[in-house]
Parts: C-alpha cells; sequence; structure tokens
C-alpha cells in the first residue's frame, strides 16, 4: 500500500499563548488558513515576465526535502514536539499515536485512526471512557493537525485547497529567496490564517515561515520563525530531510522537534497497545 498523502488540514500556527489547562482546550487554538493579505515587508514584486511559477518553486522544495520518490517509502514519522508531545504516525494506514504529560502531571496515551477520528486512550496506565476519552482523542486529532504542519509544511505547499502565490524576491544576508504566499479554500481547522514561506533559490530549502492567525488584525505584523538545522533522517529508500530546529525571530523562543525518527517498517505494538 502507498503512503496516505498529508493530508490538506495537516496544518496550523503555534498559538502565541501558553497551553491551556484543559486539553481539549488545545484542539479550538489550532489553526489553519484561508485569507489573501498583502506580501510582508521586503518582497520585492515580479515583473509578470520574470514571476517564477509558484508550483515549481513548491517542487523544488520537495526535491530538497529527499523528493517524491523517498517520501513514498517514509512510512512512518516519530517525532517530539516542543517539550510537549511525542507523535507516531504511520502514513500508509492513516494510525496516529501521541502522548505526553497534562498540566495536572497525568501521563497520557492516545492511539487514533486519523480517517475515523476514533481511538482509545490511556490516563496514568489506565484506559479511559466516555467524555474523558472523546476530549482526549480529539485533542491528539488537533495536536497532530497542529505539529505535522510544523514539521512537513513545504511538502504540503501544492496541496489541494492551497491557493499559492509568488510574492516576489527577498535578499536575506546574503542569500535570496523565492517568497511564496499561502491562502487556502475550505480546508483545515481554521480557515482564515494566512502564510508565507521562503524558499532559497541556493538550497531549494525553507529557511524560514510567516503567519498571521485568522484571530489577528489584517494589518498585524506576521509572525516570523526561521527553519534551521535541516539534517538528513531514515533509511536509504526513505532518506528525507527535515529542520529539527524553530527559532522566533525577534521573539527569541525556539522550539524543538528532536528526536526524529523515519522508517519504512511499522515497530509491533506502536499502535494497538499503551
Amino acid at each position: 500500500m502507498s503512503p496516505t498523502p498529508l493530508r490538506p488540514d495537516a496544518r496550523t500556527a503555534l498559538p502565541a499563548h501558553p497551553l491551556p489547562a484543559a486539553l481539549v482546550a488545545l484542539a479550538l487554538v489550532l489553526a489553519v488558513v484561508a485569507v489573501l493579505a498583502p506580501a510582508p515587508a521586503g518582497a520585492s514584486e515580479p515583473t509578470e515576465s520574470a514571476a517564477p511559477d509558484p508550483a515549481a518553486v513548491a517542487a523544488r522544495a520537495v526535491e530538497a526535502m529527499g523528493g517524491e520518490a523517498a517520501w513514498d517509502h517514509a512510512r512512518v514519522l516519530s517525532f517530539h514536539f516542543a517539550g510537549r508531545r511525542s507523535h507516531h504516525w504511520d502514513r500508509s494506514t492513516g494510525r496516529h499515536r501521541v502522548e505526553g504529560t497534562t498540566q495536572e502531571g497525568e501521563s497520557y496515551v492516545v492511539i487514533e485512526d486519523l480517517d475515523s477520528r476514533q481511538g482509545k486512550a490511556w490516563v496514568d496506565g489506565e484506559e479511559v471512557h466516555g467524555e474523558r476519552a472523546g476530549e482526549l482523542v480529539e485533542m491528539a486529532y488537533g495536536a497532530w493537525v497542529n505539529d505535522t504542519y510544523w514539521l512537513l509544511m513545504p511538502l504540503k505547499l501544492n496541496d489541494p485547497g492551497v491557493q499559492l502565490t509568488y510574492e516576489g524576491t527577498e535578499v536575506v544576508d546574503g542569500e535570496t529567496y523565492d517568497v511564496l504566499g499561502l491562502a487556502f479554500e475550505d480546508v483545515g481547522l481554521t480557515p482564515g490564517d494566512r502564510y508565507w514561506a521562503w524558499i532559497s533559490r541556493r538550497s531549494g530549502l525553507m529557511d524560514r515561515w510567516a503567519y498571521r492567525l485568522q484571530s489577528q488584525p489584517e494589518d498585524a505584523e506576521p509572525t516570523v520563525w526561521l527553519w534551521q538545522e535541516w539534517e538528513w533522517y531514515g533509511p536509504p529508500d526513505a532518506r528525507v530531510r527535515l529542520a529539527a530546529k524553530r527559532t522566533q525571530l525577534d521573539g527569541g523562543r525556539t522550539l524543538e522537534m528532536r528526536p526524529i525518527e523515519v522508517s519504512e517498517t511499522v515497530p509491533a505494538a506502536l499502535f494497538t497497545a499503551p
């Protein structure tokens, strides 16, 4: 079975405030995208004849991350998001496992099917049922949407429903970038955020992104994060490239994705038992 494509709604922006006490509230603040806005300051307006095809720029970013053939073999992605929770995602079946610790100090494990959004949840090693289980499964889905977008966004530039525009070029620290704008049509958890991606002409990698959440005014300055420490992961047939660190420009915050693992096979019991 070929791997399931990355879903169009697997994206959103990290909330600018700490996680709320209730886990279910996390799912409500995981956001995604759909309103056009002007390009960020600093991006030049290309002439009509000189503007690259934005889909071609996006395809170059996919190649820089290993290419479609390697990603077809990258069946299981595992990563730890920002010190908060760890994910294991079987892309061929849509199975997902997330585990972490609540603000109350309880350890949790959720195993779910992403297509049906049904699953099971355990707290401190004991399976929970009813409303509590439902909240945890919903939280797990929202966390998957949010966290995988922070990990994989350049792979999703040409997804169905993405309105991709070429916003010009920008030179930053001597590096020339093609700047892409992303808006979205009827996909995602919140169709009102706006994104920009800086794709290096030298490496093809996305070295930074910016976003404006739908909850913010249209004239609000976008939040910019650097995508850093691009490294190769996985076996030879599934050798892919991911950025392990994010640093907020002018904000001082950092976000780590480590440890990251990429596998062609599924470890025993990973998606069946806590």
